[in-house]
């Protein structure tokens, strides 16, 4: 049985325009110690669905269907108290922005200490030494002083390393890592990738990796996600999305990357704007940006397609004989 299972997600964020259909109909499973990515643009829906699943979804949002299992039970029907316990001591998330996660009020050592104490039955002084060894173990130097300074005292990488400690801190069963370089450079992405594959091998956690670059997971991840409008686009092993992409989103993001074997190409953008959640297309929703888009993906969404064991795309592209899936219809392709 796979750690976490989840089955057709679907998340919506209730406003006076209307339901916006933030996720829909997501569906994955993930095994103890692997590494999962999910890729998509902005307002694809990555956030939302490790939010649902941690429940620390904000007004006006909600879950409206679906189910979250973590180890075979339905966390979804956990109470408020139940979920409180849960979190940081069987999945934990870093979030985007270490300088706005961090309360800048309090020094890096209480907060840490704070979150140790809320999951574990260690007194005051046993959580300020499992502070100081999470923060040794997460690379920051001179722990010891890290412990008594503010989160304006640190670098932004030095801050990320700071909340990858606290995520750590009650040595959880899931991480998920919600863009957890974003705003940092080359050089410190890089620092912050090798650190969390040497903390997933050495503690034997499962990842869920969050990003908009699909360059930053590329050997990183066992399996890779692909959405676009709250839905799974394709997924499969990391191989199978970077060498043989079956969706024209996947594509078009591979497309978008530098090569530095192609040094003196253009890189080629998708074209169009994001869909508008507040009204989803009754096809598929990347067919007003896709250049191969036919008659029938405007009008009827495909199913996840298998293309073979470790790969699954929603494309019509991928449907052998997609006359006879138009003719279904009544349209032509």
């Amino acid at each position: 049985m796979s750690l976490l299972q989840v089955k057709n997600l679907h998340t919506s964020f209730f406003t006076d325009s209307g339901e916006v259909h933030a996720v829909n109909g997501v569906s994955f499973n993930l095994d103890k110690g692997k590494v999962l990515g999910i890729v998509g643009e902005s307002g694809s829906g990555k956030s939302v669905t490790a939010y649902s699943i941690l429940q620390i979804l904000t007004e006006p949002g909600r879950i409206t269907e679906g189910e979250v299992l973590f180890d075979g039970a339905d966390i979804r029907k956990y109470s408020k108290s139940q979920m409180r316990a849960f979190r940081g001591s069987k999945i934990s998330i870093i979030f985007q922005d270490p300088m706005t996660s961090l309360n800048p009020v309090y020094t890096v050592g209480n907060q840490l200490c704070e979150a140790i104490r809320l999951h574990s039955n260690r007194t005051r002084r046993q959580a300020h030494e499992r502070a100081v060894e999470m923060l040794r173990l997460v690379g920051v130097n001179e722990p010891e002083k890290r412990v008594r300074q503010y989160p304006h005292e640190l670098s932004g990488g030095m801050r990320q390393r700071v909340m990858i400690a606290m995520a750590l801190a009650c040595e959880p069963d899931i991480l998920i890592a919600d863009e957890p370089t974003t705003a940092l450079d080359v050089t410190i992405q890089a620092q912050i990738l090798e650190l969390m594959q040497e903390l997933q091998r050495k503690l034997g956690m499962a990842i869920i990796m969050i990003t908009h670059d699909l360059g930053v997971i590329a050997e990183m991840c066992d399996e890779i996600i692909v959405m676009y409008a709250g839905r799974v686009c394709e997924r499969g092993t990391s191989d199978a999305i970077f060498y043989h992409p079956c969706h024209e989103y996947t594509k078009g993001l591979l497309r978008s990357i530098p090569k530095i074997s192609k040094n003196h190409e253009k890189l080629v953008p998708i074209s169009g704007s994001p869909v508008d959640l507040l009204n989803l297309p009754g096809g598929c929703a990347f067919a007003p940006r896709c250049e191969k888009a036919m008659k029938i993906c405007l009008s009827r969404q495909p199913e996840e397609i298998p293309i073979n064991d470790e790969q699954i795309a929603a494309c019509w592209m991928n449907v052998r004989n997609v006359y006879d899936e138009a003719a279904k219809g009544g349209e032509r392709p």
